[in-house]
C-alpha cells in the first residue's frame, strides 16, 4: 500500500485523540478524535505526589535517591551473591581509575577542567561512590572519591569554555556529583557535607535558570533535555531535603517537561527514538532513571507506558550478529553511548519481567570488544553500572526472546526502519540487512508537528531532529555478519555520506554543486527548520519476509527538493538468500525536470578491507572487497544495459570529538528519459552468480532473471505501487513483488506456493509425442491413397511426387504451428499452452500462474453495535488501496424501501434467492452503485440542495440525544450547530471525492454500523460476486454487555431504546415482524422473543439473548460462504494481538500489511490514547474492565445463557 504525500492525506487522523463525543464519527479524514487538554490540570494530576513527599521527615536524610539507608546492607550482601558479576565490573572500573589518577581525577586547575568536554568526571563519579558504599573498608577508594569531589566542588563552574551554549557537561557533572553525595553522605564529615550541598544547590539553581532560556528547555524527546532535566531533578531531590520550597519549583519544572516527554513517547508505538540507537541510549538512560525516581519520590507511575513496553526491541532488533555492533542510523558510534545494560535490566524488572532484558544485557556484556573502534568510550562506559546493579532482578532467569536463533525481520513503523537477522550470534549463515525510509522526527512527531493537536507544541521549535541524517532509502548489508555496506555514522549531514541517491544538476544545490541530495543537508546538524525541510519524508511502502528471503521497498521523493521535479525515487531491496541482495532504484521525473544524472553511494568503514574495482563476466562494472580471501562483490547496470565505471574514494569526516575514516563506491548514471531503472547486485563468497538480466521493463513494473547456484530466479516487482489494480494485473495478487524459482512462486506478504498442482491441472490432453505419431500416420495414410490413385488413374510418377511433397510440407507447417502454440521448449511433453509468450506478456502470465481470475477486493465490515468494529478503520483509512466509508451517514443513507434497516439489529436473513427473485431491488442498485462505481456515486450526491432535509432527518434520528441536554438551546444556537454539522458532513463527502481523484482504483470498505447486516452477507455475496471480502467482528458477550450498560451515562442500552426496538421487531404476522416480506426469519431469534415476553427478564438477560441469537444466526448463515469471501474476527484479538490479526486480515484480502497501517492499528490498540464511540480508550487491559467492574451475578447470568457459543468462539468462563 502506498503512502499519501499530499498534506490533506497524511494519516495522523488517528493521533488526534482523546475526548470522544457521543456523536458517531462518519468521516474518513476529518473525524479526528480531538484531544482537549488543560495543561494546568494535567500538571496538577501528575504532581499530586510532590507535596506528600514533604510530609515524610526522615531521621536519616541520605541515601534516599535510589534506596534508603536500611537497604545498604542488602546491597552489600548481593554484591557477593546474586549481583557478583556486576560488582566485579564496578570493582574493575574503580581499579582502573585508581591505577591512573592523572587521567581519571579531575584536573587540579579549573582552566584545564573547562578546556575540554568534561562529561567523563560526572559520569565516573556514581560508580566510584557506589563502590565505596558497598566496600566501606576500601580506604584508598574512599580517599580517591573525596579528592575527586573536593576538586569538583572547588571549581567556580562546571561548564566547557569552547561550548558556551551547551550545558550537557554541566548536567553530567551535576547528576554524578549529587548522586555520589547521596551515596556517601553518611561517610562524610559535616564540613564536607555542607560544602558539597552548597555546590549542588548552586549548580541546580544555575541549571534551572538555563532551562528557561536554552533551547533544550523547550525541545522535547532530545537527549540534551532528558540529560539536563534529570540532572536538575536529582539536584532538587538531594539538595531539597533541607530547602524544600525552592527545590519544589525545580521539581515541578522537571516533572512538567518529563511527563510531557512520557506522554509523547507513548505515541511512538515501536519503542524507537529518532536520534538512532547511540543517542537513543543517551536519552533512554535518563528516561529510565526519571521513571524510577518519579515513582519512588512522587508516586507517578509510568510503567504502563507503551513506549517502555516496546523499547526492548530498539536494542534487540538493531543488533548485528555478534552482539557488538548496531544499526548506525542517524549520528552514531558503532553501538551505544550509554548502557544499554542498565536500560535492559530496568525493562526486565519493571516492564517485561520475562528474562529477555537480563539475557540481552548478559550477551552484550559478554561480547564487549576489548579493543578497536567498538570499544566503549572512557567517558561513558561505566556511567550506568550503579543503576544496573540497583535494578538488576536476579530472580528473573535470563532467557532469549521467542524465536531466537532464526533470522527474523523486524519493522519499526514509527521510525521508518526495517531490520533482518538482528540479535543473532556471529556465524557464516547469519546475515544482517537494514533499510531506512522514514519521516523527519519519526512518524508520531512529524504528524504532531503538522496537525498541531496539542497547544503546548510549537511546531518544529518543540523538537530537535538535528542528529538525524539525510538518509531516506538508505540500507546496509552484512552477509555472514561481515559488514559489506554500512552507514558512515556520526558526521556532517551530507547525502553522499549515506547510501542514498544524489542528482544533478539541481537549481537549488547548496554544497557539492551541481549535485544535490536530500533536504536538510550541508551542515554539521540536519537543518530541520527551513523551506520544505520540515516536510521531508520517506516511507516504507512494504516489508515482508518469506523464509530466508525478505522484500522491502521505500519511497523517498518527498525527501528531495521540489525544484528537481522528481516524481518518484523508489528503492526496492530483495534479500534472495543469506549471501545475495538485489537492490533496484526506480526513478521518475517530470518532462521539464532539470536533472540529467543520478549518483549512488555505498559506504564501508572497515579500514582493513578496502573496495577495489571488479567486473562481472566482463560485462558489468562493479567493486569487490577481499576479506581474507573471501570475496564480497557488487556490480550494477541500468535498464539500457549500461554499466559505468565507479569511483572508489576515501574520506575523513568530523565525528564526535575525533575524525572518522570512510570509503565509498560512487557510480553515476545518465537520466536521459523520464524513467530510469538501475539494478545493483551485492553477494558474498558462498554463492555463484552466473547471470543477471532485465527481462521485462514495463511502465508499471519490471522483471529480472537472476541465476544463483545454477538456479534461475524470476523476480517481478511493481513500481506503480499506489495502484492496486496494476499490482493485481502485473503480479496476480495485491502485493508488490514475487519470485518464481524451482517450481515455486513466493508472493511476498502472502507466502510461498508450489506450481506442481497448477502444472498437473493444466497439462495438455494429448502430449506432443502422441501428436507427432498421429501426424506421421496421417502422412503415410495419405501417401498410400495417392499411390492407389496413381495406379487407378495412371498419374505420372513425377506429378505424384510433387503432390506428395506439397502435402508433406503443408502437414509439416500445420505441425509446426501446433508445436509453436503449445510449448516454449524443445521437450514439450509436460508444457501446456497457458505458458506461452513467457517474456512477452508478463501480466497475463502472472494471472495464469495463480490459477484463478484476478479479483480486486470489496470489503464489507459488519457487527453488532458496540462490538468495536470501528477500530478496523485504522487498517484502511488514508490508504491508496482503500476508501473507508461509514454507512449510514447523512449523505450516505440506505435507500428507503418497504424494509427499514434497524440501527440495532433485526432477525431477518437475506438470501441468494432474494437477489434472484428481485427482492429489495433498490438496495441492490444502491449497493452496486456504491461499490462498482464509487466515484460516480459520490459525485451524484447533491451536498447543498439536499442538505437541509438530510440534516433534518439526521437530527430527528438523534433527538434522544437532544433530550439529554440540560440547557435549552436558543434558536440561533440550534441553527449554528446545524450549520456546523452540515459543513462537517459535506466536507466528509468532499474528502472521499478527493481521495478517489488521487487514487481512482482505491477499493471501497463499507463499515455497516447496524447489526442487521450480519444476517445478510449471502445477499451481498450474490450482488458483489467473488470480490466480496466480508469481515464479521464478534466480541466477548460479557464485555459487549458491559459496554452497553456501564460505559456511558446514560447507558447505550437506554440511549438506543433497545427494549422498545426489540419489542417492535417482533410485531406483525406470527411474531416475525418485517421478515414475513421474504420468509427470511432467523429461527435463532425465537429464544430472544420468548425472553422479551418473560416477566422476570432484565437488561442483562435480554442483551445476553440478543448477543446469543444474533451471533448464532450469523455463524450459521455465513458458514455457507467461502473462506475466500468471509472471515470472522474477534475484537479481543485485534486489541491484544494487533499485528498478527492485521496481517491475517490483509492476507485474507490478498494484500501485504503496509507498515503505515501497522503503525495505525498499533497506536489504536496499545497506547490508551485512542477512543472508540461509546467505548472510551482502548487497550489490552481496558477491554477486560468488566472483570473488575461488573457484578459477579451478572457475569454468571451471561455465562449461563451464552456458554455454549462462548466456548465455540474461545471465550472461557470467568466464574465457575
Amino acid at each position: 500500500m502506498a503512502l499519501m504525500f499530499t498534506g490533506h492525506t497524511l494519516f495522523l487522523a488517528l493521533m488526534m485523540f482523546a475526548v470522544f463525543t457521543f456523536e458517531e464519527s462518519v468521516s474518513n479524514y476529518s473525524d479526528w478524535v480531538t484531544f482537549i487538554e488543560n495543561v494546568d490540570q494535567y500538571e496538577k494530576q501528575q504532581l499530586e505526589g510532590l507535596s506528600a513527599e514533604q510530609k515524610l521527615k526522615k531521621t536519616v536524610l541520605h541515601p534516599s535517591l535510589y534506596f534508603d539507608a536500611e537497604d545498604v546492607q542488602a546491597l552489600r550482601q548481593k554484591a557477593h551473591t546474586s549481583h557478583s558479576h556486576l560488582f566485579r565490573a564496578i570493582r574493575s572500573a574503580v581499579t582502573v581509575m585508581l591505577s591512573n589518577p592523572l587521567y581519571y581525577l579531575p584536573p587540579p586547575k579549573h582552566v584545564d577542567f573547562a578546556a575540554k568536554w568534561n562529561e567523563i568526571y560526572g559520569n565516573n563519579l556514581p560508580p566510584l561512590a557506589f563502590y565505596c558504599l558497598l566496600c566501606p573498608e576500601d580506604k584508598a577508594a574512599f580517599d580517591f572519591a573525596l579528592e575527586y569531589m573536593d576538586r569538583m566542588a572547588g571549581y567556580k563552574n562546571w561548564l566547557v569554555e569552547n561550548a558556551p551554549g551547551d550545558e550537557v557537561p554541566l548536567g553530567h557533572s551535576l547528576t554524578g556529583f549529587a548522586t555520589a553525595f547521596d551515596f556517601l553522605y553518611n561517610s562524610l564529615e559535616n564540613e564536607r557535607r555542607q560544602k558539597y550541598l552548597e555546590k549542588i544547590w548552586s549548580v541546580s539553581e544555575e541549571m534551572y535558570e538555563y532551562s528557561k532560556v536554552r533551547s533544550w528547555g523547550k525541545q522535547l524527546l532530545h537527549n540534551h533535555q532528558a540529560t539536563n532535566m534529570l540532572a536538575l531533578l536529582i539536584g532538587a531531590l538531594v539538595a531539597g531535603v533541607d530547602k524544600g520550597s525552592q527545590a519544589n519549583i525545580w521539581k515541578h519544572t522537571v516533572v512538567d517537561v518529563m511527563e510531557k516527554t512520557m506522554f509523547l513517547l507513548n505515541h511512538i508505538v515501536d519503542g524507537s527514538l529518532d536520534e538512532g540507537v547511540a543517542y537513543g541510549s543517551y536519552t533512554a538512560k535518563s528516561v529510565t532513571q526519571y521513571v524510577f525516581l518519579a515513582q519512588r519520590h512522587f508516586g507517578i507511575n509510568n510503567l504502563e507506558n507503551n513506549w517502555l513496553k516496546m523499547h526492548f526491541w530498539f536494542y534487540y532488533a538493531t543488533l548485528l550478529p555478534g552482539f557488538q555492533r548496531t544499526v548506525g542510523v542517524a549520528d552514531s558510534n558503532y553501538n551505544w553511548f550509554y548502557g544499554p545494560e542498565s536500560q535492559l535490566v530496568f525493562l526486565d524488572k519493571f516492564i517485561m519481567k520475562n528474562g529477555a532484558g537480563n539475557w540481552l544485557a548478559q550477551q552484550i556484556r559478554k561480547h564487549r570488544p576489548k579493543d578497536g573502534p567498538m570499544v566503549p568510550s572512557t567517558a561513558q562506559r561505566w556511567s550506568t553500572l550503579h543503576t544496573e546493579f540497583i535494578w538488576y532482578a536476579a530472580e528473573i532467569t535470563p532467557q532469549p526472546p521467542p524465536d531466537y536463533g532464526t533470522a527474523k525481520m523486524h519493522v519499526f513503523p514509527n521510525w521508518g526502519v526495517v531490520t533482518y537477522g538482528a540479535g543473532l550470534p556471529n556465524s557464516q549463515t547469519n546475515t544482517f540487512v537494514s533499510f531506512k525510509s522514514g519521516k523527519l522526527g519519526g512518524r508520531a512527531v512529524y504528524d504532531i508537528v503538522h496537525f498541531q493537536p496539542y497547544a503546548w507544541i510549537d511546531g518544529w521549535r518543540s523538537f530537535n531532529p538535528g542528529h538525524e541524517h539525510p538518509d531516506q532509502n538508505s540500507f546496509t548489508f552484512a552477509p555472514n555478519g561481515q559488514v559489506f555496506v554500512s552507514e558512515a555514522l556520526y558526521g556532517p549531514k551530507l547525502s553522499h555520506l549515506n547510501n542514498v541517491l544524489v542528482f544533478a544538476p539541481s537549481p537549488t544545490s547548496q554544497c557539492n554543486q551541481p549535485w544535490e541530495g536530500q533536504l536538510g543537508e550541508c551542515a554539521q546538524w540536519l537543518k530541520w527548520i527551513g523551506d520544505e525541510v520540515g516536510d521531508s519524508t520517506g516511507e516504507i511502502i512494504t516489508a515482508s519476509q518469506a523464509g530466508d528471503m525478505m522484500f522491502v521497498s521505500g519511497e523517498a521523493v518527498s525527501a528531495y527538493t521540489s525544484a528537481m521535479k522528481l516524481k518518484s525515487v523508489y528503492r526496492v531491496l530483495l534479500l534472495l538468500n543469506s549471501q545475495t541482495l538485489l537492490v533496484v532504484d526506480h526513478i521518475e521525473k517530470e518532462e521539464d525536470s532539470p536533472v540529467n544524472s543520478v549518483s549512488a553511494f555505498f559506504h564501508n568503514l572497515d579500514i582493513d578491507f578496502k573496495y577495489i574495482p571488479y567486473k562481472f563476466k566482463n560485462k558489468y562494472n562493479g567493486a569487490m572487497m577481499d576479506v581474507w580471501d573471501a570475496h564480497y562483490k557488487m556490480f550494477w547496470f541500468d535498464h539500457h544495459g549500461s554499466s559505468p565505471v565507479a569511483r572508489i574514494q576515501e574520506a575523513e569526516q568530523a565525528a564526535e570529538f575525533k575524525k572518522r575514516w570512510t570509503q565509498f563506491v560512487n557510480v553515476t548514471f545518465p537520466m536521459k528519459n523520464t524513467l530510469t531503472r538501475i539494478v545493483y547486485l551485492f553477494y558474498g563468497p558462498y554463492v555463484n552468480v552466473s547471470n543477471c538480466r532485465l527481462i521485462d521493463n514495463a511502465k508499471s513494473g519490471f522483471q529480472i532473471s537472476l541465476s544463483v547456484n545454477n538456479t534461475e530466479n524470476t523476480i517481478s516487482v511493481v513500481t506503480e505501487y499506489q495502484n492496486l489494480k496494476t499490482r493485481f494485473d502485473y503480479l496476480g495478487f495485491g502485493g508488490f513483488a514475487k519470485v518464481v524459482h524451482e517450481n515455486k512462486v513466493t508472493k511476498f506478504g502472502l507466502g510461498t506456493e508450489s506450481m506442481e498442482k497448477w502444472i498437473k491441472n493444466n497439462r495438455v490432453v494429448f502430449p506432443f509425442g502422441f501428436k507427432v505419431n498421429i501426424i506421421a500416420g496421417l502422412i503415410l495414410g495419405v501417401s498410400l491413397v495417392i499411390l492407389a490413385f496413381q495406379w487407378r488413374f495412371y498419374i505420372s510418377f513425377s506429378k505424384m511426387l510433387r503432390w506428395i511433397l506439397i502435402l508433406v510440407v503443408i502437414l509439416w507447417l500445420i505441425e509446426l504451428v501446433d508445436v509453436w502454440s503449445m510449448c516454449t521448449k524443445p521437450i514439450c511433453a509436460k508444457w501446456s499452452s497457458d505458458m506461452t509468450r513467457l517474456e512477452h506478456d508478463k501480466g497475463n502470465e502472472a494471472k495464469q500462474l495463480e490459477g484463478s481470475p484476478v479479483v480486486l477486493p470489496d470489503v464489507i465490515i459488519t457487527s453488532l453495535p458496540a462490538s468495536g468494529a470501528e477500530i478496523l478503520k485504522q487498517l484502511f483509512f488514508n490508504s491508496s488501496d482503500f476508501l473507508y466509508i461509514r454507512i449510514p451517514t447523512p449523505y450516505l443513507e440506505i435507500p428507503e424501501t418497504e424494509f427499514e434497516i434497524d440501527s440495532i439489529v433485526d432477525p431477518c436473513e437475506w438470501k441468494v434467492s432474494d437477489v434472484q427473485n428481485g427482492h429489495f431491488r433498490l438496495i441492490q442498485g444502491w449497493l452496486q452503485s456504491l461499490v462498482r462505481d464509487t466515484k460516480l456515486h459520490l459525485q451524484n450526491i447533491h451536498l447543498y440542495e439536499a442538505s437541509r432535509s438530510k440534516i433534518a432527518q439526521h437530527s430527528a434520528m438523534s433527538k434522544d440525544k437532544k433530550k439529554r441536554s440540560k440547557k435549552r438551546e436558543s434558536l440561533s444556537e440550534q441553527r449554528s450547530r446545524a450549520r456546523g454539522s452540515q459543513d462537517k458532513d459535506a466536507e466528509y463527502i468532499r474528502e472521499l471525492r478527493r481521495h478517489l481523484i488521487y487514487y481512482p482504483n482505491a477499493r471501497p470498505v463499507l463499515s455497516l454500523s447496524s447489526g442487521s447486516w450480519t444476517l445478510k452477507l449471502p445477499f451481498f455475496q450474490e450482488i458483489l460476486g467473488p470480490s466480496m471480502r466480508a469481515l464479521y467482528v464478534v466480541r466477548d458477550p460479557r464485555a459487549w454487555i458491559y459496554s452497553m450498560l456501564y460505559k456511558n451515562k446514560p447507558s447505550l442500552y437506554s440511549l438506543k431504546n433497545v427494549p422498545q426496538r426489540l419489542a417492535a421487531m417482533f410485531k406483525g404476522e406470527n411474531g416475525k415482524g418485517k421478515c414475513s416480506l421474504n420468509e427470511g426469519y432467523a429461527f435463532e431469534y425465537e429464544s430472544l422473543r420468548k425472553e422479551l415476553s418473560n416477566s422476570n427478564s432484565n437488561a442483562v438477560s435480554v442483551l445476553s439473548y440478543l448477543w446469543l441469537t444474533n451471533t448464532a444466526a450469523a455463524l450459521r448463515i455465513n458458514g455457507d460462504l467461502q473462506p475466500t469471501n468471509y472471515q470472522l474476527v474477534k475484537f479481543e484479538d485485534i486489541v491484544s494481538f494487533p499485528q498478527k490479526t492485521a496481517e491475517t486480515i490483509f492476507a485474507f484480502l490478498g494484500i501485504p500489511l503496509p507498515p503505515a497501517s501497522l503503525n495505525q492499528i498499533l497506536f489504536a490498540t496499545s497506547t490508551s490514547l485512542f477512543y472508540l464511540p461509546y467505548e472510551g480508550e482502548i487497550s489490552p487491559s481496558s477491554i477486560h474492565a468488566w472483570k473488575q467492574n461488573m457484578p459477579n451475578e451478572e457475569i454468571r447470568q451471561i455465562e449461563d445463557i451464552c456458554c455454549s457459543l462462548m466456548d465455540h468462539l474461545g471465550y472461557p468462563k470467568f466464574i465457575e
